[in-house]
């Protein structure tokens, strides 16, 4: 993984000079530098580039067409990948450095361990009026996510998953501890049901951080490191993205060593049920029924719906103790996605405060998030009389608000709570945002929880 603090540079010499202009601006450029625009073309249109020769053919500077009114407030920050090989800095005043600074260095993000491929070398002095520890934090966060998603199951099972919480808990000395076997199969069921048919087994990672005097923040994430859809088999073209199912774990992953780099003055849990969903005789059923570890029964409605069934229990669990704000992260529902698409995940909550914080912290960071709402009538969709809950809506309609009613039952005592049903992917490059895993929410997350840990 690329280290942000080698693109975004405190310091440096020869930085070329970048220039925002508008086309009025153009017109009060000297004689010779409109005489170059017109030649090649350049008319100052959004995110177009003109390069200014200085002596022996060097580039003195480069001209950039202002970003259209409303454009994404990453639009200037992803000329990275169209600049020369090279040092760079902003010569022009900019609305928001830390968001430019940040998609600059989101641009130029690539996996690409499986071949030789050279990292393009354009680099960025910081303007002085930059956050450098926030943005550099952020960009190495997101780094981190996004690798996870993207390697590929064969080499990102349970155990890898563990193995990169147990890097991130050991660089902030996190007390970490893992559940798996018989303990496991005991204390929480539904995980061990879940990942039975699989010959890498599933497990509950853990890990916490922190005085124990602070803030109890507790996080949770989906960690199904790849769904085949059990016996309830999902098509093959589904199965394509599946390696990504484990996206509501990185995500809180790198939300975790955000919070643990920064310091924030609180206690920090992280949860993370990890599995693999396969077909075998050890599989579970449709129609099965198992007791849950609060004591809930569940009818399996659908073996793909396996990813409420593992966070159900940690959620259980990480209520027990009744934190302060309790957060999950899941790649849960297609239905989520055919209501608000790819890039804006839904959060649920009952919380309106901390609905109002996340809409402000998720607008002022770039990082779109949206409520749905935990429709109390729909938990009838949910309802079985052979048991307290199935894990699977009936009818087809709402499935996002249903899966989030499912695990808004397991939890009591917590203070506040949220759910998160995020892609984790972005399907079409956008700017910082190049196709493929993606880090969704975390700096949204990442503000509220810094407000709450300072009041």
């Amino acid at each position: 993984m690329v280290n942000a603090k080698e693109i975004l540079l405190l310091k440096g010499q020869n930085a070329v000079p970048l220039r925002v202009i508008s086309k009025l601006d153009l017109k009060a450029e000297p004689t010779s530098t409109q005489r170059r625009a017109e030649n090649l073309g350049f008319d100052a249109s959004p995110l177009s580039l003109l390069l200014l020769e200085g002596k022996n053919q060097t580039t003195a500077e480069i001209l950039i067409g202002a970003p259209a009114p409303g454009a994404d407030p990453f639009a200037l920050g992803s000329i990275a990948t169209k600049l020369p090989i090279g040092t760079y800095t902003f010569a022009t005043p900019l609305d928001d450095p830390n968001l430019v600074a940040l998609a600059w260095a989101l641009e130029l993000y690539r996996y690409d361990p499986f071949r030789a491929a050279d990292a393009k070398a354009v680099r960025l002095i910081l303007p002085e009026t930059c956050d450098a520890a926030r943005v550099i934090r952020e960009a190495n966060a997101t780094f981190a996510v996004r690798d996870m998603i993207n390697a590929p199951a064969n080499v990102f099972g349970p155990a890898a998953l563990e193995a990169e919480a147990h890097k991130i808990a050991n660089a902030h000395k996190a007390k970490l501890k893992v559940i798996s076997g018989k303990a496991l199969e005991k204390d929480f069921p539904l995980i061990h049901v879940v990942g039975a048919a699989s010959p890498r087994s599933p497990r509950l990672i853990e890990f916490s951080w922190g005085n124990a005097k602070h803030k109890k923040i507790t996080l949770v994430g989906k960690g199904v490191c790849f769904d085949t859809g059990g016996l309830d088999i999902k098509p093959s073209s589904n199965m394509l993205l599946m390696k990504k199912d484990m996206g509501g774990a990185a995500n809180v992953l790198g939300l975790a060593s955000l919070i643990m780099e920064a310091q924030l003055p609180v206690r920090l849990r992280v949860l993370i049920p990890a599995v693999e969903n396969s077909i075998a005789g050890a599989a579970f059923r449709p129609g099965d029924v198992f007791k849950t570890r609060n004591g809930l029964t569940v009818e399996i409605g659908n073996t793909d719906a396996e990813g409420r069934l593992i966070l159900c229990e940690a959620l259980a669990y990480a209520d027990e103790e009744a934190p302060d704000l309790l957060i999950d992260m899941a790649t849960l529902t297609g239905a989520a996605r055919v209501a608000l698409g790819p890039d804006l995940p839904p959060f649920f909550t009952d919380d309106d405060g901390l609905a109002a914080s996340l809409a402000a912290q998720a607008q002022a960071l770039n990082d779109p998030l949206w409520r749905l709402p935990l429709w109390r009538p729909y938990n009838a969709m949910i309802e079985t009389p052979i048991a307290d809950l199935n894990n699977a809506g009936q009818g087809g309609f709402a499935g996002a608000i249903t899966a989030a009613l499912f695990l808004r039952r397991f939890v009591e005592k917590a203070k506040s709570y949220a759910h998160f049903d995020i892609f984790g992917w972005t399907p079409n490059a956008k700017p910082g945002r190049p196709k493929g895993g993606e880090a969704q929410a975390m700096r949204a997350l990442f503000g509220v929880i810094a407000q709450l840990a300072a009041k």
